[in-house]
């Protein structure tokens, strides 16, 4: 093993109760299941009115969450149990968090009148706008998955693969070797290179026109951004509204004057109506009234499947390797299993990476029935998250929650509502088939052609942004060599 010179003050192997992300490998969570009992109360309450007041408790509770929403929850579940209660300032306002897969399934299979999507409240509602199949609920939603499902799965995601690997392979190839790099930013900038080419049909991510340019510039400095630390403090203003103000707002212009000169320019095109992209798929899109999508809409839908479709899959190939060079023996037989082609190991390598580092750690609904989890009872109007972070760290569905060990995958198909990294649901990521596709390719690459650097610094401390966790310092590694 080579250990790296860069170093921290906690070894990776001491663990510090206090921090989630720090526990050895061999602690518990106490985070079990308790009562399944779990469904809609029939008693006819209506919904009340949303509680708009602001009160010190749930604006502490909002920022402890955005700065820790890890550590508070575990230490929460562990003295209160797997029903946890809090009001938040803005946003969702008194919450239910469960984390039983009974009580998840409860929620995430009823009938989507009486338990739809929280999307109204959700941090990227104000950064994708309302009319995105992310933030669409009812019709509208079930209208946008069907337009848009064709695009990423079957044959369209085959259509991707050639991008997918050259993206790759021209990211690895100028892999500076011996500088520690932040693998989530070399990661973005492939994975954007692939959405960029589905969405907006640009060869190898490449822009052509000074449209095209104009967008990728603003797409990519929006990016940069919101790593930012100034993006937590406009994530916090957001929870009050569900329209960009602040600093968001002017951050999101130069995107959208991109987005409607990109969308102008191909209306001026006669060629583009043999484009097969996104883009070309949505300006040819007509409404159950025979009406075209207003730009508004898709801009919307653009913004959302560029943000989101890059975002998780490149943070996902981050949290792997930051979990790989500070597990060596799990690293070695992921790099002998990338050489030997052995696609189960590499499978259940990414199942415990997403396990262990889900990068969407809540899923929301609203219930607008009463609804029983366990013991516990809520009224109608409260939002129900699924904490999918502790969901994969439960005692009694995971032994020994905090190892990073793919074996526990292998020739394991995973149970409904117990490994849920793209959602579940209605609601499952829509762009989970391409993320797949992209990790499979991406991850096996790099074991492949790469040999990293191990060593036993701790672990990187999870930021939360958005409606993402992600490795503070962007899973930082280094290369020995290149193949």
């Amino acid at each position: 093993m080579v250990t790296s010179t860069i170093r921290s003050g906690v070894r990776a192997g001491s663990g510090d109760a206090r921090h989630w992300y720090l526990r050895p490998a061999d602690a518990r969570s106490a985070v079990t299941c308790s009562d399944d009992q779990a469904g809609p109360i029939s008693d006819g309450t209506t919904p009340p009115a949303a509680d708009t007041r602001l009160r010190l408790s749930s604006l502490r509770n909002s920022v402890k969450f955005v700065l820790g929403q890890g550590d508070v929850l575990f230490a929460d579940a562990a003295a209160r149990g797997d029903v946890l209660r809090y009001d938040f300032a803005g946003g969702p306002g008194s919450t239910v968090i469960i984390s039983n897969p009974a009580h998840i399934k409860s929620i995430m299979t009823a009938d989507p009148a009486i338990a739809p999507s929280a999307t109204r409240q959700s941090p990227l509602r104000p950064i994708v706008g309302p009319d995105s199949v992310l933030t669409s609920i009812g019709a509208r939603h079930r209208q946008q998955r069907t337009l848009l499902m064709p695009r990423f799965h079957g044959h369209a995601v085959e259509d991707y693969r050639t991008e997918i690997d050259r993206a790759t392979a021209r990211r690895i190839d100028s892999w500076p070797v011996g500088e520690t790099v932040a693998l989530a930013e070399l990661a973005q900038h492939l994975t954007l290179d692939v959405i960029m080419s589905a969405v907006f049909g640009l060869p190898d991510g490449t822009p052509r026109t000074d449209a095209e340019r104009d967008l990728h510039r603003a797409i990519i400095r929006v990016l940069r951004l919101s790593t930012h630390s100034i993006a937590t403090v406009a994530q916090l203003t957001n929870g009050f509204s569900e329209n960009p103000v602040g600093i968001t707002k002017l951050v999101l212009r130069p995107v959208d004057r991109a987005i409607a000169a990109v969308l102008a320019e191909r209306r001026a095109d006669p060629s583009s109506t043999s484009r097969t992209d996104i883009a070309a798929l949505l300006l040819s899109a007509r409404t159950e009234d025979d009406k075209p999508l207003s730009d508004s809409e898709i801009r919307d839908e653009l913004l959302t499947l560029v943000v989101a479709g890059h975002e998780t899959t490149a943070n996902t190939v981050a949290w792997t390797f930051e979990r790989l060079t500070r597990n060596p023996e799990v690293y070695h037989d992921a790099r002998d299993a990338a050489r030997a082609d052995d696609t189960d190991y590499l499978e259940a390598l990414l199942n415990e990476s997403m396990r262990t580092r889900p990068v969407v750690p809540l899923v929301a609904r609203e219930l607008l029935k009463p609804w029983q989890f366990g013991a516990e009872q809520t009224p109608s109007g409260i939002t129900a998250l699924v904490s999918i972070l502790l969901l994969h760290h439960h005692d009694d569905l995971y032994e020994r929650p905090f190892a990073f060990d793919p074996t526990r995958f292998l020739g394991v198909r995973p149970a409904a509502h117990t490994l849920m990294p793209f959602g579940g649901g209605n609601r499952r990521c829509l762009g989970a088939t391409l993320a797949m596709a992209e990790l499979r390719t991406v991850v096996t690459e790099i074991l492949r052609r790469v040999d990293l650097v191990t060593h036993d610094r701790p672990a990187e401390r999870p930021r939360h942004r958005n409606v993402t966790m992600i490795p503070i310092r962007g899973g930082l590694v280094q290369a020995r060599a290149v193949r």
